[in-house]
């Protein structure tokens, strides 16, 4: 009887040690949700980039709104970064005050956006 249980303890062992058992890898992991915030922060950093790239003080930055602020020679510009619906985001730039001093700043602020963003 003896040689029966360890002829069956043997045969367990050999079939359960054929069988692989693969662990998830540690690391972080992303899904779909966390790749549209990255495009926000994405966004959100070459806007604030991009006013600093044209010397434009920031005089008020919220994030959770989407707004930056900022002031250059008298002409105050405003960046407005949105999440869509869709994932995508929409990022847009106005400027208000004197800006007959310095027309093309909107554009300098635009292209050091899609600049900073590799476009």
């Amino acid at each position: 009887m003896n040689k029966s249980i360890i002829l069956v303890f043997v045969i367990s062992f050999v079939l359960l040690s054929g069988c692989t058992y693969y662990q998830t890898a540690p690391g972080t992991y992303t899904t779909s949700s966390s790749s549209s915030v990255s495009k926000f922060d994405r966004s959100w950093s070459a806007a604030v980039g991009a006013f600093s790239d044209q010397g434009v003080r920031i005089t008020s930055e919220d994030r959770g709104a989407g707004v930056v602020q900022g002031t250059r020679n008298g002409i105050h510009v405003t960046g407005d970064v949105r999440q869509q619906a869709d994932g995508s985001v929409r990022v847009q730039f106005n400027t208000s005050g004197d800006t007959s001093k310095d027309s093309g700043l909107i554009d300098r602020v635009t292209q050091s956006y899609q600049r900073r963003m590799g476009r």
